[in-house]
């Protein structure tokens, strides 16, 4: 595995726009100073660390080191700022996150449109998978569209090594509106089924242009589940009422699954591949593997080719940054969640940002654009 070069310093970055805001770190747009290029540049958060680069960023590193893949973005390298605790990462620019996008458009992708998407997420999720990697925070925000029409799965900062033996892992993970019911039911010995789970929720969001579970709490979003799959039962779900939270919750009677009836448009592969990818049986649950190979892909209309894709005008230079007002409030509330206290800027982070503007030369207020319309992309 090759290491990283950190040599480079960010005052070699010419600051262009503030691109995002998340848990883990804000990203900037950049330009080379040397060579010219575009760069995502994102600055790791050190407030909440007394012992260094957090155990995020350092997860993301070592991920990102190891997966080479097309549809998985390109982690260039790590760069300094003028204190020794000022760690940045370079990353390659990608004109689009597909929360953005998708909150912007007017009407959904074509079938042939969301073919190529799903082809592009599955290839990077069966690769991921395949590394023994769970990446736990699979959501449209996290995927990012090239002008020539390439996916790239980014944000690692919860991704995990697994293992084939039972391990227990946090609960804190997922964004509420992706996360598998396992999780929901107290389950912490989960698998990559989980990563699965959200990858048929992006599927389903990309075919009718809105998110398919939007719940604002926990109870809200099982309840949604039941009303679209049907309430959960031993006969579908082998173990289902052993899961710690299961006695806790009455969950209504709903016999039927109502996936074609909200997909009155999609193709039979579509409502067939989406029905497998939300099982509530994790161990039912398609994998990328056997997704991949699912008769959808073959079915008219083929797929559109990356170099096919229309190209949509930059959310980062445009009006486009305007966020669904639900997905800004579940963000919001899940940074709350994860860290017990408000998304909100802290002293050191605003002292943090004004030695990143020193670094660039320019105030730290400069190019902030209206923070509070922005989608967070939790880079």
């Amino acid at each position: 595995m090759t290491a990283l070069p950190v040599r480079d310093a960010v005052s070699n970055y010419e600051k262009i726009s503030r691109i995002g805001e998340g848990t883990y770190g804000v990203v900037y747009k950049a330009r080379d100073r040397t060579t010219g290029e575009v760069v995502a540049l994102k600055q790791v958060r050190m407030e909440r660390e007394r012992d260094g680069i957090p155990v995020t960023s350092m997860r993301e590193i070592r991920v990102l080191q190891q997966c080479r893949h097309p549809n998985i973005v390109h982690l260039k390298k790590v760069v300094t700022g003028s204190k020794p605790d000022s760690i940045f990462l370079v990353f390659e620019y990608c004109t689009h996150d597909l929360g953005q996008l998708v909150d912007a458009m007017p009407r959904p992708f074509s079938p042939s449109e969301v073919k190529c998407l799903m082809l592009q997420l599955l290839e990077a999720v069966n690769f991921l998978h395949s590394h023994w990697i769970m990446s736990r925070d699979l959501k449209l925000p996290n995927l990012l569209l090239t002008n020539s029409g390439q996916l790239k799965i980014c944000d690692f900062g919860l991704a995990r090594y697994f293992h084939t033996s039972d391990e227990s892992y946090t609960p804190k993970v997922v964004t509420l509106w992706y996360r598998a019911p396992e999780i929901f039911l107290g389950q912490d010995a989960y698998t990559e089924a989980i990563d699965m789970w959200a990858v048929g929720c992006i599927f389903g969001e990309l075919l009718r242009n809105e998110p398919l579970f939007p719940g604002r709490s926990e109870a809200e979003m099982l309840e949604r589940m039941v009303r679209l799959l049907g309430s959960p039962h031993e006969n579908i779900w082998p173990g289902f009422t052993q899961l710690p939270e299961a006695g806790s919750l009455k969950f209504p009677s709903q016999p039927y699954n109502f996936v074609a009836r909200e997909f009155p448009n999609a193709s039979v592969g579509a409502i067939s591949l989406l029905k497998k990818l939300l099982m509530y049986d994790p161990g039912q649950r398609l994998s990328a593997r056997a997704a991949l190979r699912h008769g959808y892909f073959q079915e008219q209309p083929p797929p559109k080719q990356p170099a096919d894709f229309p190209t949509f005008p930059s959310a980062h230079d445009t009006g486009l940054r305007q966020r669904h007002q639900r997905r800004a409030e579940m963000e919001q509330q899940e940074d709350m969640h994860r860290h017990r206290q408000p998304a909100k800027r802290s002293r050191a982070q605003q002292e943090a940002e004004e030695r990143f503007g020193e670094a660039f030369g320019t105030q730290g207020g400069q190019n902030r654009g209206h923070a509070g319309q922005k989608r967070s992309r939790n880079l």
